[in-house]
């Protein structure tokens, strides 16, 4: 169980530290960046979702020896 804490952390701290650069560049008029920064952060918390998700299926998949 301590891994699905472990992953909520690690999404939690991505979205906070994107969330913190996009404000610092939108402030510095760098609102493409900060944009861009923002896109990121969501595709490497999709990328760590996308892994688990597909670790559930494959242990399914073995469970009912499918």
């Amino acid at each position: 169980m301590d891994v699905g804490i472990d992953l909520i952390f690690k999404v939690a701290a991505i979205g906070i530290i994107a969330s913190v650069l996009h404000n610092l560049l939108n402030q510095a008029g760098k609102s493409e960046l900060g944009l861009m920064t923002s896109l990121a952060a969501l595709m490497i918390a999709l990328v760590l979702i996308v892994q688990k998700v597909s670790e559930l299926f494959e242990a399914v998949k073995k469970l009912f020896e499918l």
